[in-house]
């Protein structure tokens, strides 16, 4: 990236800089203890902390001009050629710098949310595009409000698409993220069961992700899941859907799903490879497809961006365990739509004498939780072998398999993470296979880290 003077003085109120001087930003940071190069240094005010405290701190590590709330009294021992540009608030001041840019740089803008998958979406998107594009994506999680911009403002000038995963707790937070991105193409993988407590049901978290559309511009395309009821009601002017069902425009089949890649089709004539696990990666793989096709790629050179993906970590991530074992770490975060399909992905998997869930706790899940949980047994069968659980919630899910347990799945709960990795460790050679899976808050990759 290079941010020039004229750019920060476009936002600033007023600013403290030799007039004339041609500063260039490499890279825009909010944490103080961050070493950078030529960096632009945003502090920002939280409920426990206020950045601009720490603004000596982020000149050592690399600090060459700051963003500045009007009012805030400056620094003891301050360069006095230290550039400051004043602005009423910092984080309204990121936002506003970060439009500025993509407005610069002008790249096509893809805006990816939905409950599940979307990180993985993103992946996948951003590994067939830079085949044939200069690309740049969310790293990591950033998908808020202060990540999303942090995004926008380290993609490099000559970024010809820009792929950028928008997350959300509650109502308003996408419709926020979408029209600061003012996407070209908007993606919702799907509609789940996560933060059901804050939007109060799966109606609610459709509208919510259907928030996405109000930053699209004008002439932007909306790609949805199309087996799902709740957003098929969104019809816009350009509209492409991507699922299992015959309606979808493009329509997934011929699934062949091996330990270490799947096949399948879209439309019955162009044939794909992955080395993901699971029908849900298959759909993620979809929407990847879509927005290739969309911008004129064809089968062959999506094919080559397929082959080099390589996911986020903790993402269905299989891994060699002890005794020859194979490990599947999704642990990264669950909700009982993406636990369901994780476990139908185990259950298809070929060569597995032994087939162990490894399952926690899920969050935000609201009065239902408990059936919620509960409902995950009703995909638990074989030939699935044992069911592990930690966790007072997790436990739920133990106890529904239990009263209905027709394949004899030898079914144990318990109160500790190291429990569990104790008793697990017998059932490790050769021919087992397992699945480790929770929401974020049950941090179950430290089993799974002790199974390597």
């Amino acid at each position: 990236m290079a941010i020039k003077l004229n750019l920060l003085k476009e936002i600033a109120s007023k600013d403290r800089s030799a007039i004339g001087e041609d500063i260039n930003i490499k890279e825009v940071f909010i944490d103080s203890r961050k070493e950078v190069q030529n960096g632009l240094f945003i502090p920002i005010v939280g409920d426990r902390f206020d950045g601009h405290s720490f603004l000596l701190g982020a000149i050592k590590n690399g600090a060459i001009a700051t963003l500045w709330e009007e009012g805030k009294e400056l620094p003891s021992g301050l360069p006095e050629n230290f550039p400051i540009f004043f602005v009423k608030d910092t984080l309204k001041a990121l936002e506003q710098l970060a439009r500025v840019y993509l407005q610069e740089v002008a790249p096509i803008v893809i805006g990816v949310t939905g409950s599940n998958g979307k990180t993985s979406t993103k992946d996948l998107i951003e590994a067939v595009l830079t085949t044939e594009f200069k690309t740049h994506k969310t790293a990591g999680n950033y998908n808020n409000h202060i990540g999303l911009p942090l995004t926008i403002l380290s993609m490099p000038k000559e970024c010809e698409v820009i792929i950028l995963e928008m997350g959300m707790n509650n109502f308003g937070e996408i419709s926020f993220l979408s029209n600061l991105a003012k996407p070209d193409l908007a993606i919702i993988t799907n509609i789940g069961e996560s933060h059901i407590e804050q939007l109060g049901s799966r109606e609610g978290i459709s509208k919510a992700k259907l928030e996405i559309v109000d930053g699209l511009k004008n002439d932007g395309v909306l790609i949805l899941d199309g087996d799902e009821p709740l957003l098929l009601g969104e019809k816009s002017a350009q509209t492409i859907t991507c699922g299992y069902g015959e309606s979808n425009d493009y329509r997934i089949s011929n699934i062949e799903q091996k330990s270490n890649l799947t096949r399948f089709s879209i439309n019955e004539q162009d044939h794909y490879t992955i080395r993901l696990l699971g029908k849900h990666n298959i759909k993620n793989s979809s929407y990847a497809i879509a927005v290739a096709k969309y911008l004129g790629m064809n089968e062959h050179t999506i094919q080559v961006g397929l082959n080099n993906c390589v996911l986020t970590g903790m993402r269905m991530e299989k891994q060699q365990g002890l005794n020859g074992s194979i490990i599947i770490n999704d642990a990264y975060n669950s909700s009982p739509t993406s636990m369901k399909a994780a476990i139908e992905t185990m259950k298809q998997l070929d060569g597995f004498q032994r087939r162990v869930l490894v399952l926690g706790d899920m969050y935000e899940l609201g009065n239902d939780e408990k059936e919620l949980h509960r409902s995950v047994a009703s995909v638990i069968s074989t030939p699935i072998t044992h069911l592990l659980t930690v966790g007072d919630k997790g436990k739920w899910i133990a106890e529904a398999l239990l009263e209905s347990n027709n394949d004899k799945i030898e079914v144990n709960s318990y109160h500790s993470k190291e429990e569990l990795t104790k008793h697990i460790k017998p059932l490790l050679d050769h021919g087992s296979i397992v699945l480790i899976k929770a929401s974020r808050g049950m941090k179950l990759e430290t089993i799974a880290k002790d199974l390597y």
